[in-house]
């Protein structure tokens, strides 16, 4: 008698993207000149990794993201495309690395993020301190964004980044409380706020506060104005909002392709609820155009005056 074999389970297709989210690819001689630079220091950026759609473009500006601590996350959240698996050891001259690629660069401001690493006593607090360190020693003058894991809330953690004096520290709330435990892996809603209320309370002086939130996940419009206050409550000072992308079929599906007129809306929405600086778009990224928002506060308040 013959077994009956099941037919195998496709993933369902993923949905076509509209106009508004298409990227050009890349045609300029900055993409491959940061190409070569990045595969030259063997440096890791959340660009690549994480299947940015305007990797394209930041690098043809001869920018990226540095991605520090591996490329190997201990979390497996229902987002992101960045690999989960056990996480090999630190790599001792990786700040130095990431120092000489800002120097080359010739960056003005860099952005600075890390996997999660649970598997270390301080999540990589320390990592990231030597890496500031290193950039700032070899780029003096350059103004320094970190976009840090929750470290489990862990004071000692945090401390050892705010030592560092980032000019912007960020920590994205990725989403409303509903939709957190489905979306985010080991994080919490509450957490993440939390995380950025001890870096408001007790970093340097002028430092910046900064967080993102991902649209087209299912969530309702109440929910995200509630996550925005919430937001404020804590002192968050900037906002990035922009919409989720399905990186492969094993992620979460798209529920809603949000159409630019309702970002604007959402965008002119924060900034009536405070934010000094608020970056809401399709397209947008946490570290997108991230070497602007300064120049703009500036701008802004000059304006003022």
């Amino acid at each position: 008698m013959n077994a009956t074999i099941a037919p195998a389970v496709r993933p369902a297709p993923r949905p076509r993207l509209p106009d508004w989210l298409r990227r050009p690819l890349p045609t300029s001689e900055g993409f491959f000149t940061t190409r070569r630079l990045l595969d030259d220091l063997k440096l890791h950026t959340v660009c690549e990794s994480a299947k940015c759609p305007n990797h394209w473009e930041c690098w043809g500006r001869g920018t990226a993201t540095f991605m520090i601590a591996g490329d190997r996350c201990t979390r497996a959240c229902g987002f992101c495309a960045v690999d989960t698996a056990k996480p090999l050891a630190l790599e001792q001259d990786e700040p130095a690395r990431v120092a000489e690629a800002s120097r080359r660069m010739k960056l003005k401001h860099v952005v600075i993020t890390a996997v999660a690493r649970d598997d270390l006593p301080d999540g990589g607090a320390a990592h990231f301190f030597d890496t500031v360190t290193a950039v700032r020693a070899a780029n003096p003058g350059i103004v320094i964004e970190v976009l840090v894991p929750d470290f489990l809330d862990r004071d000692q953690s945090l401390t050892r980044v705010l030592e560092a004096r980032p000019a912007i520290f960020n920590h994205n709330l990725e989403t409303v409380r509903r939709l957190t435990p489905s979306v985010r892996s080991r994080s919490t809603y509450d957490r993440s706020l939390s995380v950025l209320s001890k870096a408001k309370a007790h970093g340097a002086p002028g430092m910046l506060t900064k967080s993102g939130i991902m649209l087209g996940l299912g969530e309702r419009e109440d929910e995200l104005k509630t996550a925005l206050g919430d937001l404020r409550t804590v002192g968050c000072d900037i906002l990035t909002l922009g919409q989720y992308l399905q990186p492969t079929p094993k992620h979460l599906p798209v529920v809603e392709f949000v159409p630019p007129a309702r970002f604007e809306e959402y965008g002119q929405l924060a900034e009536s609820m405070g934010f000094s600086h608020v970056a809401s778009g399709p397209l947008v990224r946490s570290s997108y155009h991230a070497d602007e928002t300064l120049d703009q506060l500036r701008d802004a308040a000059l304006a003022k005056e």
